[in-house]
């Protein structure tokens, strides 16, 4: 029960923490200043979500997104959300294969190069099907989380911990609401995709509670550090490397091979959730459809995509909302199914 619970918190913090997560410009744009409410709230709310989605594809042994979705939506949105999740990881995995080409430059790669590369690992993960996913989690994840957090703590003690605990002056609570909901669709596609894996409702217990307090206390941890940056952080389009500014090249390097290991993981789980849903329709090695799907992106990667995401996320971020009050309410009007 423990090994699979935290199989699992590895495959919700891997599908979390992505590009935008890891080099602290997610967190910035949602947080910064009067953000420890909202910190707290969203390790709560995301708990919650995740305990509430777990539960519905463990009890349902749902192999996809599909009937998790029409249990929450009822069929008729079911249609509308089912195409919005698609759209999302497919979008969100062809700005992740972009992600890895820009990242891998640093270390003289050409961007085309840096494309396939991160593609082709991708690729590699379904030779195992959905083991090689949650492995490669379990592996990459507790590193990219030490490195994190090891590198926010040493940033801290150059400070002197100068981290404030007081409730006072919490005006941007509400961000734990757009914050949570933003995450939302992902999760989704992922968790349920799993159902038919878990053996025990004690997985779900573990694998909720756990990324929640990871996630909140990474989440606070980061938040306060770039407070301490936050005149730089408009100098830098990866808000990370203010903090690392001061230290040796080599550490640049390293939390640059950090980041691409969040785009990594962020770019598998993408897969994964497209999979799972793609098996209705076609049949064939799981390796085989990834191939087919990092095929069709890959072009993607060079028409500027960022000018389709400026339209789509403000539009998922409205959406999602629905799905996030879905999810909270679930358990009010079906207890008694839990």
């Amino acid at each position: 029960m423990w090994a699979n619970g935290l199989k699992w918190m590895f495959l919700i913090i891997g599908t979390m923490i992505g590009a935008g997560y890891a080099s602290g410009r997610e967190l910035w744009e949602f947080f910064g200043a009067e953000s420890g409410l909202a910190i707290l709230l969203f390790t709560i709310l995301f708990t919650i979500c995740c305990m509430v989605i777990m539960t519905i594809s463990y009890t349902h042994k749902s192999r996809h997104y599909l009937p998790v979705l029409q249990l929450l939506m009822g069929k008729q949105l079911t249609k509308l959300y089912d195409f919005m999740i698609m759209l999302y990881l497919f979008s969100t995995t062809v700005i992740m294969l972009a992600g890895g080409g820009a990242t891998l430059e640093v270390f003289q790669f050409p961007y085309w190069l840096g494309t396939v590369i991160l593609g082709g690992f991708v690729v590699l993960l379904f030779v195992w099907d959905t083991k090689g996913v949650t492995a490669m989690n379990a592996i990459l994840i507790p590193i990219l989380i030490f490195c994190l957090v090891g590198v926010l703590i040493a940033f801290q003690s150059l400070q002197g911990f100068p981290i404030h605990l007081s409730l006072d002056e919490q005006s941007n609570w509400p961000s734990a609401l757009t914050f949570t909901a933003l995450n939302i669709l992902p999760l989704v596609a992922v968790l349920a995709a799993i159902g038919d894996e878990m053996k025990h409702k004690g997985e779900i217990w573990i694998a909720s509670i756990g990324s929640g307090l990871a996630l909140g206390s990474v989440s606070f941890l980061y938040n306060e550090s770039l407070l301490q940056v936050a005149g730089d952080i408009m100098l830098y389009e990866i808000p990370l490397f203010a903090i690392l500014k001061h230290y040796p090249y080599y550490m640049v390097l390293i939390m640059t091979l950090l980041l691409w290991m969040a785009i990594y993981t962020t770019a598998a789980a993408g897969v994964f959730g497209l999979l799972s849903r793609m098996k209705d329709w076609i049949k064939g090695p799981a390796w085989l459809l990834a191939l087919l799907l990092i095929a069709i992106m890959s072009p993607l990667t060079t028409f500027g995509f960022s000018n389709l995401i400026a339209i789509l996320y403000p539009l998922y971020g409205v959406l999602n909302l629905y799905v996030f009050a879905a999810i909270l309410l679930y358990p009010i009007f079906h207890h008694r199914s839990l």
